[in-house]
């Protein structure tokens, strides 16, 4: 044994030796520098160009903001090329904004951002500490060769120009809203009205009370969506009807009146054990009618929220966090289901003004 202090061959204090490289250097050519890297009239003249895009970004997408609020839908629409001037106009605007963006982008890094090769050997899968702490520090280091902190001008517009595109999105946003206002009342309400009689979905026929037997589910709807001579109800068309069928869909079931446990105030709401739900799921506004007889739950297909019919519609499981809107029914002279009122509570998919109404 050693009497001296050279540390064994074992010692985790060892320091590791250099890997030889797996692979020749092949030999680079000279690098070549660009303008902008030894002239310092071309980078800021670089500089000055890079600014201009994102200022004119940002320009084009104010213009956008004032064409969708000044050219109306539907005018002069075959002003260019068959297009209309509102279509036109939104295209353009927006397109350059981002075509000028994504320009400015390609254009600091062909020209300001560092310019130099790297190698970088593969290494395992595994990355140990020292190694994230590595990649951090090259992060960090890419920012510092980018240039940014050091180019304010440059910075300032490359922000400018990004913050101010999020303006047409906030203006495309309001096309989301029912209507032609921003209304968020009408969420609230549906089709329904005192009177109106419950019809079998597809077909539309009324459906009379003592037709339904125990146990049975059906799927239906206001009969204002199918208008005749006879019920003097409008024609519906386009988008309202879509969107007055969606938010008037409806579950029927009948049930032993003893199973029922009425909400506070809904006594009255049935008819002789029928009973009436949305069928709009309140979790993400899916459809349901999956119905187990025996229990008297229904089950979302989507994202399996239940609801017990019996004790209302209250959710036993899945993420819905309310139970399905009732609508309360009640029998016309010749015996058919009608509505007493439109729903008491918004239909479907909770929203953040929600308990405002």
């Amino acid at each position: 044994m050693s009497n001296d202090n050279t540390p064994e061959p074992h010692d985790e204090h060892l320091p590791s030796l250099p890997q030889a490289e797996p692979i020749p250097d092949p030999g680079l050519p000279a690098h070549t520098w660009r303008p902008t890297d030894v002239d310092p009239a071309a980078e800021r003249r670089a500089e000055r160009q890079i600014a201009g895009m994102f200022i004119a970004a940002m320009a084009f997408a104010v213009l956008f903001v004032v064409a969708y609020f000044s050219l109306s839908v539907g005018d002069n629409w075959d002003t260019f090329l068959g297009m209309g001037a509102s279509t036109m106009a939104l295209g353009v605007t927006l397109g350059l904004s981002l075509l000028l963006i994504g320009i400015g982008i390609i254009h600091l890094a062909r020209k300001l951002m560092s310019d130099v090769e790297m190698v970088e050997m593969r290494h395992p899968a595994a990355s140990p500490a020292e190694d994230r702490e590595a990649t951090v520090a090259a992060l960090n280091a890419g920012l510092d060769e980018a240039g940014i902190g050091r180019r304010p001008l440059v910075r300032n517009t490359m922000l400018g120009a990004v913050g101010v595109l999020g303006l047409p999105a906030v203006v495309l946003l309001r096309d989301l809203a029912p209507g032609d206002e921003l209304d968020i009342d009408k969420l609230a309400h549906t089709i329904w009205e005192p009177g109106m009689r419950l019809v079998r979905d597809v077909v539309g026929t009324p459906i009379l009370a003592s037709e339904i037997e125990m146990g049975d589910l059906i799927n239906a709807a206001p009969e204002a969506m199918f208008p005749t001579e006879e019920n003097g109800y409008e024609e519906l068309h386009g988008a309202q009807e879509q969107v007055d069928k969606a938010k008037g869909a409806i579950i029927i079931v009948r049930m032993d009146p003893d199973d029922i446990i009425p909400a506070k105030g809904r006594e009255k709401w049935t008819v002789d054990g029928i009973i009436c739900y949305s069928k709009i799921c309140t979790h993400v506004g899916c459809p349901i009618s999956l119905y187990e007889r025996t229990t008297h739950h229904v089950l979302c297909p989507c994202h399996q929220s239940t609801f017990d019919l019996a004790d209302h519609a209250k959710v036993v499981f899945g993420p819905a966090a309310r139970p399905l809107p009732q609508l309360p029914l009640a029998v016309d002279d010749e015996g058919y289901l009608v509505a007493q009122s439109d729903f008491t509570e918004p239909i479907g998919a909770s929203y953040w003004e929600r308990e405002k109404q």
